[in-house]
């Protein structure tokens, strides 16, 4: 009988030696010190913590809420924004820019997006959150939230009293996923997939992650409205700078150092399908709305700010450029009302929750005419082979949002620019925009980012290319992208 259970002896004998020994010779633990609850809320402390939550304002302090958790509804507007901005990317980015390629390059552009969109995710999982908004020095953060440790539904109260810490996490991630598929734009139809992912796994390090904590860092070296240490008081409310200038600046140097494409300036290269740019530039403007009013971290009055200036801007541009191309060439095309309403949504990008519906009306009439003139005019000049127009929308029209933010940017709308916020009143924010002087503040920040982008950007390639190349042979490019690189074609005929 004995032989019949030996092996379950064996194991209750094996279980007690490795599990039970080491607590039998544990020993006791010191006791750990007895936390101090927090005092239970008077009614008066309760009404004003709903107050705070319905304002957006800081929770009742020392005090154990009754607002459990994140506040839901602004909680379900950054879902949902975060859904809108990644819809900015996958389908709209994508389709915008693959009706504007040939047929035989569609599929490559929605790959580079789909790529792009998987390894940013990954960057960001790892290290790039932690890296732009955690704490650490005003150039970088920290990896206190590295692999997400830590991020979860608590609020960050750096950031944002109301809403999880992991929703704003998957929020910021779309704005890091959309950035560096904008530069696929400029260099389209002739970079190796290889490349791209080369270089953007680079590019988010050098650039995007450093710049992105100085902008909207806590302790970010530009970050005018909430680091009162700031060395520039700069201000960027949805990323003129951040996104737009970084890789319309960045997306410039890439496609000079790239080469113009086979055949460019001698045989044409119209879009091959003005439907898809049309339904993709709706797709853009729809998701803008999480990306510009999702940029208040809450369903309050900035957010709704942000979402009638974003309105009134875009259609402004799209129609000022339409009409400048009706009274240039007699027509006003589709592609024109796409470029301007792109333009419009880029300008009024880091002005949105800081400007009023004039200034709104002021920044689309420029953007429907300023990044006109350097599609049209200056691109033809200089000769550049920017394929989309990248760098004379966003690099244009985020240089100029950035500066016209400064101009017309006014605490009427948005009270984190006068002295009832701490940090801009430690900074001198407050007394900048009373005065009129925030410019010249926008214009070191502007400095700074194209430095960065265009130093950054001649490094990154020219490694790219010692290593494994940036372009396929001419062959490939002739024959187009989609067969070669990816083994499909988007239309069989």
């Amino acid at each position: 009988m004995f032989l019949r259970f030996r092996p379950l002896f064996l194991f209750a004998s094996l279980f007690a030696v490795f599990a039970l020994g080491p607590l039998l010779r544990a020993e006791d633990p010191a006791p750990a010190p007895a936390a101090t609850a927090p005092k239970e809320p008077t009614v008066d402390q309760r009404l004003a913590d709903l107050e705070a939550y319905v304002n957006n304002g800081a929770r009742t302090a020392d005090v154990a809420s009754k607002v459990a958790g994140p506040g839901p509804g602004h909680n379900a507007w950054m879902m949902t924004s975060a859904a809108l901005v990644l819809f900015m990317t996958l389908p709209g980015l994508a389709l915008f820019y693959g009706g504007l390629v040939r047929k035989k390059n569609v599929l490559s552009v929605l790959a580079q997006c789909l790529g792009i969109a998987g390894l940013v995710t990954i960057l960001w999982w790892a290290v790039g959150y932690s890296l732009v908004f955690s704490s650490g020095s005003p150039f970088l953060g920290g990896l206190k939230f590295a692999f997400l440790k830590g991020v979860d539904s608590a609020p960050n109260t750096d950031y944002a009293a109301w809403v999880s810490q992991n929703v704003f996490a998957m929020y910021q991630m779309m704005f890091a996923i959309i950035t560096p598929a904008l530069i696929v734009g400029a260099i389209a139809e002739r970079m190796k997939f290889t490349a791209i992912l080369a270089f953007v796994t680079i590019w988010m390090f050098v650039i995007y992650f450093p710049l992105a904590h100085m902008i909207w860092g806590v302790d970010g070296f530009m970050n005018g409205v909430w680091n009162g240490d700031a060395k520039i008081k700069a201000i960027d409310f949805a990323g003129g700078t951040v996104v737009h200038m970084s890789s319309g600046w960045s997306a410039l140097i890439l496609c000079i150092i790239l080469g113009k494409r086979v055949g460019f300036g001698k045989e044409p290269m119209p879009p091959h399908s003005m439907v898809l740019c049309m339904v993709g530039t709706g797709m853009l403007w729809v998701g803008w709305y999480g990306f510009n009013a999702g940029s208040a971290v809450a369903a309050d009055g900035i957010a709704a700010n942000a979402f009638m200036t974003t309105t009134l801007a875009t259609a402004v541009a799209s129609f000022t450029w339409g009409a400048l191309e009706y009274f240039t060439k007699k027509h006003a095309s589709v592609l024109g009302f796409c470029s301007g309403a792109v333009a419009g949504l880029v300008v009024i990008t880091p002005a949105t929750g800081f400007v009023d519906a004039t200034g709104a009306v002021i920044i689309g009439l420029i953007a429907g005419v300023v990044p006109f003139l350097a599609c049209t005019k200056l691109k033809s000049f200089f000769g550049y082979d920017d394929a989309l127009d990248t760098f004379g929308v966003h690099a244009v029209g985020g240089t100029i949002g950035a500066l016209l933010t400064g101009i017309l940017a006014t605490g009427a709308v948005n009270a984190n620019l006068t002295d009832a916020n701490s940090y801009a009143k430690a900074n001198g924010l407050d007394k900048l925009v009373a005065n009129h002087g925030l410019w010249v503040e926008q214009l070191k920040a502007m400095g700074i980012t194209i430095v960065m982008s265009v130093v950054g950007t001649v490094v990154i390639a020219y490694l790219v290319k010692a290593v494994i190349g940036l372009r396929p042979t001419a062959e490939v490019e002739s024959q187009g992208l989609d067969i070669n690189e990816h083994g499909e074609e988007g239309y069989i005929s």
